[in-house]
């Protein structure tokens, strides 16, 4: 199952583990037809697809579609946690209920599906895979996103508890933390990274959905079957920027969200 999986991030992980002969759960918060394309793709490549709306602003209750979806497909393997959201608002400014949003679907949303998610791997005994996709900022700061690093930041926080509590039941889990991917929610949607131009970032381009997809792909397959609680940060270079940027920035612009 792989949740928020109608476009972007999703979506290419949704059809990279479909390439794998992995049979797929597509949710989707408000984008039908994309969750459908993202499905018409996955069987294109011979694996199953099973469609579900997944708000996880409704929260407990929306996390039974983790066992809708375990029930259409015949069981839980895998269980990727991509659906997320956030701001561009200084905290300062911020109401609760922005806060509390944010927080619930990028945290409290993946508590919740992998809570579901393992119990069923538990049940079967096969062991299995969670995989948060977190962002570079599970490890680093931004202006103006105040709840979506500290949902991210506890939510890798939670991938080592989970990775710890559940290595027993041979169940590894580990995050994928993406730096500027070209989607749908970077503004960026059908564009070629390839033609944009990032000089701050040392590979000099955003990423590709397919390079986060192709890592996730990876902690899905029996070769990964040794590494839990990591957290594999897909972002060309961004982090390594730090002391670097700070030197040779023109102006306060930085500031702003």
């Amino acid at each position: 199952m792989v949740t928020g999986s109608d476009s972007g991030i999703g979506q290419a992980i949704a059809v990279a583990l479909a390439g794998g002969g992995v049979d797929v759960g597509v949710t989707y918060h408000s984008d039908r037809e994309g969750a459908e394309r993202t499905a018409e793709l996955v069987r294109a490549r011979g694996a199953a697809a099973a469609v579900r709306r997944l708000d996880l602003g409704d929260l407990p209750t929306a996390a039974a579609v983790i066992d809708e979806l375990a029930e259409d497909l015949g069981g839980l393997d895998v269980l990727v946690n991509c659906a997320g959201t956030g701001t561009a608002q200084r905290a300062m400014d911020m109401d609760f209920d922005t806060w509390r949003h944010v927080l619930s679907v990028d945290l409290d949303g993946a508590f919740l599906c992998s809570q579901r998610a393992a119990r069923h791997m538990i049940e079967a005994g096969k062991g299995g895979r969670i995989i948060n996709i977190t962002s570079v900022h599970e490890h680093a700061p931004r202006v103006g996103a105040a709840p979506y690093c500290a949902a991210k930041a506890g939510l890798g926080a939670l991938t080592k508890v989970l990775a710890l509590e559940l290595a027993e039941h041979d169940i590894t889990v580990n995050s994928v933390a993406p730096g500027e991917i070209s989607t749908p929610m970077t503004g960026q949607e059908e564009v070629d990274p390839r033609t944009v131009a990032r000089p701050g970032v040392p590979l000099g381009r955003p990423g590709h959905t397919q390079e986060v997809a192709a890592v996730v792909a990876f902690l899905a397959t029996p070769a990964a079957a040794y590494i839990t609680g990591a957290s594999y940060v897909v972002d060309g270079g961004m982090l390594l920027m730090g002391p670097q940027a700070s030197s040779i920035l023109p102006d306060e612009k930085w500031r702003q969200p």
